[in-house]
């Protein structure tokens, strides 16, 4: 097979002028399922290749496994275990997850209900009187920071500070040499040390002090992999902070826009509320906040749909691709909430399944259920909206919604 081609095809998918509708170019995409770029890079963009890359143990999550001539600057602190490989990867994870989630603590997620339900109707609130509203800055870029601090135990006094420091690092993630001011890149620089040093003092002040935050638990867990480190709990805090908030937003922001471009489907969830978990399962599938694995490294030759990716080489997944695959998924450019076998690739799949997928499912279906029982007559301001600039996090910057002021 030949794997040399569509080199354009990705070019155009990452530049800015196809964010609105990167769709098309992903159908073209997959004609050739791996395709070999100029750099020596391979992109993979069918659901069962994407799959099975996603499955194959002789692939590596870990930039020390890249070729040097693709390798980028070396990780300065711990890295966080999404970047990192089996054991180490599967030892970090599991302590993490014996308190983020089943089996040790099953009830973690559906025991936030009151606390996540109290912030959405808080935000919504807010609404009361506004003709038009931004969806982005008025409620899904606060709601998961919120959230976050309440899970890790930052005290309520020091959120104003943890909200200044997340802005600028996600300012900074969009960051473009050509049109930004260096000092956006700088900014987000200091605000993930801050951060971390921040992080830090909290897990050293948990130590010896058990609690139901996520952070104390992390401190005093002596468990049968043993303690994290106080760099291993910040880089696991880090993690789910900064993937958790963009997964979020975009989820949360993208569902909306659906919506909105879907009256019939809106006017459902509002008259059937249970809706909600097959209707956020399709909007992963059909609209998802992670459109791009950025690389995987292949530890051995590895080949694929009878390609042979050489070790060493980068590999690039298109998830938003695959997940589209008419392969796979019947009529896959029609948003349907009553599809079935839904097994979508919005989270990811294998080993490094977003860790903190159930949170972020709660945390749309309580939103967009709250958020369409209650905004009156919502309307869109502009269709396409304004991007943010990464083709990877994929998401509305902003949203402006009309609504019947009151």
């Amino acid at each position: 097979m030949t794997t040399t081609g569509t080199p354009d095809t990705l070019g155009r998918i990452l530049d800015y002028s196809s964010r609105a509708d990167p769709y098309p170019l992903y159908a073209e995409l997959r004609r050739t399922p791996v395709a070999r770029q100029e750099d020596g890079s391979y992109v993979i963009s069918t659901y069962r290749e994407i799959t099975d890359i996603l499955h194959d143990p002789h692939l590596s999550s870990d930039t020390r496994n890249l070729s040097q001539s693709m390798a980028g600057a070396e990780e300065q602190t711990a890295p966080a275990f999404i970047n990192l490989d089996p054991p180490e990867h599967d030892r970090l994870r599991r302590m993490a997850m014996r308190h983020f989630g089943p089996p040790h603590t099953p009830g973690l997620v559906a025991g936030m209900d009151p606390a996540l339900t109290s912030i959405v109707g808080g935000l919504i609130d807010d609404f009361a009187g506004k003709d038009q509203i931004d969806l982005v800055d008025d409620f899904a870029y606060p709601f998961p920071v919120t959230m976050i601090c309440h899970l890790l135990g930052v005290p309520r006094e020091d959120e104003p500070r943890f909200h200044l420091w997340v802005n600028g690092i996600i300012e900074s993630i969009d960051y473009n040499p050509k049109t930004d001011p260096k000092e956006k890149l700088d900014n987000g620089i200091q605000a993930r040390k801050a951060l971390r040093q921040y992080l830090g003092g909290l897990v050293e002040q948990r130590h010896g002090r058990p609690g139901d935050d996520l952070l104390s638990r992390l401190a005093n867990d002596d468990g049968p992999d043993g303690r994290m480190t106080d760099e291993e709990i910040v880089s696991t805090a880090n993690l789910l902070l900064i993937a958790g908030h963009e997964t979020t937003v975009n989820l949360i922001t993208n569902g909306m826009l659906t919506l909105l471009r879907h009256p019939q489907v809106l006017q459902r969830l509002r008259d059937q509320p249970d809706l909600v978990v097959a209707l956020t399962e399709e909007l992963l599938r059909y609209e998802p906040p992670v459109h791009i694995v950025p690389w995987r490294a292949a530890y051995s030759d590895v080949t694929v749909a009878d390609t042979v990716i050489p070790k060493g080489s980068r590999i690039i997944l298109m998830l938003a691709s695959g997940s589209r695959d008419p392969n796979r998924f019947h009529d896959p450019d029609r948003f349907d909430p009553d599809r079935r076998d839904n097994q979508h690739l919005g989270f990811g799949s294998g080993i490094h399944l977003c860790f903190g997928g159930p949170l972020a499912r709660r945390e749309t279906q309580i939103a967009l259920t709250e958020l369409v029982r209650r905004i009156d007559c919502p309307r869109l301001v502009a269709d396409p909206p304004q991007y943010r600039r990464s083709p990877v996090l994929r998401g509305p910057i902003h949203l402006p919604i009309e609504q019947n002021g009151s």
